[in-house]
């Protein structure tokens, strides 16, 4: 059987991209023994490290933050999928956990989670049969899900239907009415279309309506105008949406949830997490991103937040991809041995932010006109004009920053832990 031990202490061995090749197989309790230092050439290129001073200060900022605000929070866990980071967003004082996948919960409930979000439609019958074995299996595991038609409630109460008198135990779904935007993902529409289903989700058996949710991240522009009147409208509708079923009583719960929040614009919604209604209510931020931020994408939205909040000790970029420089085969390029199977291109390409010689350990910041001009499945197209990119020679090294943490993590199975010299001092693992 395994235990939480070994799901928090896995073996890393050769089969995990980015291992040591003469190494034996490890611990991750053994990595920070072994005294591997990235600059020195101890584990092979390319390779995403975490910081492991940022990554502790955006854990517990974004932690403070939320409870500054009188908020609870349930990040979301697709961003890392790492047992370890999961557990650490729990120790840190997560009231739960979210996911966008059923699968994605085991994850969690493996960690200690208890209270489980899947910011998503639940609806195939081997979903619904595995929301159900899991809460069977986790004793006080709470999963609630979003519904947003009655296409959707159909055919949930359908396979419920189905299922009683064959499965002991079988318990109603805890549903969240997800309110979405046009032109947007999933979501109800209309005010009558969120009404309509939330009568009907309360008169179901096969559910029970806990809250109200929506995500305004998707639509984040970093001009703070705009992105406050768009965030305020949504959370209008949230807001009435809540008042609405309190009115008619249709949350099956005592306690109401109230959720948005993605790692864009998430100080936009606090304000209307906790309205007044005749029952207690719990306003849940489930920002994930923020575990390690970056230096792109979400680097520009926060820099509106910070300016928003009058921060000046924000979010940290604690995630980089190393790489080294393999050919320089005209003046101008320099082709780096990394590509699309090792870091994140879908918001923009990396950007790079140092470079050392090999074997030493004298970091210098990359030139302002470095830019990565593409990339392939292993190689990236590293142009400059300057001086030093002219002195580039096969086998230096360059740090790369990220846009998007999501779709870094996911290309690595683990990921060593760095201080801010670059020695290895530490170790978490994926499981996407």
């Amino acid at each position: 059987m395994t235990t939480l031990q070994d799901i928090l202490d896995p073996q890393i061995d050769h089969s995990f991209k980015g291992f040591p090749h003469t190494s034996p197989p490890l611990r991750r309790s053994q990595i920070a023994a072994q005294g591997w230092h990235l600059l020195a050439g101890d584990l092979p290129l390319p390779l995403a490290v975490v910081k492991q001073q940022a990554l502790q200060h955006n854990l517990t900022w974004m932690q403070r933050f939320a409870a500054d605000q009188g908020l609870d929070m349930a990040p979301h866990g697709k961003t890392t999928m790492s047992p370890q980071l999961l557990r650490r967003q729990l120790d840190e004082g997560a009231w739960g956990l979210t996911f966008a996948t059923v699968a994605q919960v085991r994850a969690g409930a493996s960690v200690g989670a208890r209270r489980c979000m899947i910011a998503n439609q639940v609806f195939t019958a081997v979903d619904l049969a595995g929301v159900q074995d899991m809460q069977r299996e986790y004793s006080g595991l709470r999963i609630v899900f979003l519904v947003d038609s009655l296409e959707q409630l159909a055919l949930i109460e359908a396979w419920y239907r189905s299922q009683q008198g064959t499965v002991a135990a079988l318990r109603p779904f805890e549903v969240m009415l997800e309110i979405g935007v046009h032109g947007g993902r999933t979501g109800c529409r209309t005010e009558l279309d969120a009404q309509a289903l939330a009568r009907r989700v309360h008169e179901s058996l096969a559910c029970r309506l806990v809250g109200i949710e929506c995500y305004e991240g998707l639509a984040a522009t970093g001009q703070s105008t705009a992105d406050d009147a768009y965030a305020t409208a949504l959370m209008r509708r949230v807001v009435e949406a809540a008042v609405f079923c309190d009115e008619h009583n249709f949350f099956d719960n005592a306690e109401v949830l109230i959720t948005a929040g993605g790692s864009a614009i998430f100080d936009l919604v606090t304000s209307r997490l906790k309205p007044q209604l005749s029952r207690p209510v719990r306003g849940v931020l489930r920002s994930g991103c923020y575990v390690t931020h970056d230096h792109g994408f979400y680097k520009r939205m926060v820099s509106a937040v910070n300016s928003r909040l009058r921060c000046t000790d924000g979010l940290q970029a604690a995630l980089e991809v190393w790489a080294a420089v393999q050919s320089c085969p005209e003046p101008g390029l320099a082709i780096l041995a990394i590509g699309k199977r090792d870091i994140s291109y879908d918001l923009d390409l990396p950007v790079p932010l140092a470079f050392c010689r090999p074997g030493e350990h004298v970091v210098m910041p990359a030139p302002a006109d470095w830019k990565i001009g593409g990339l392939n499945d292993q190689h990236a197209y590293l142009r400059g004009s300057g001086p030093e990119h002219a002195a580039l020679q096969v086998g230096d090294l360059v740090a790369l920053g990220i846009s998007h943490p999501c779709t870094t993590f996911d290309k690595w199975r683990w990921m060593p832990v760095v201080d801010d010299n670059y020695r290895v001092c530490d170790a978490l693992v994926t499981c996407f």
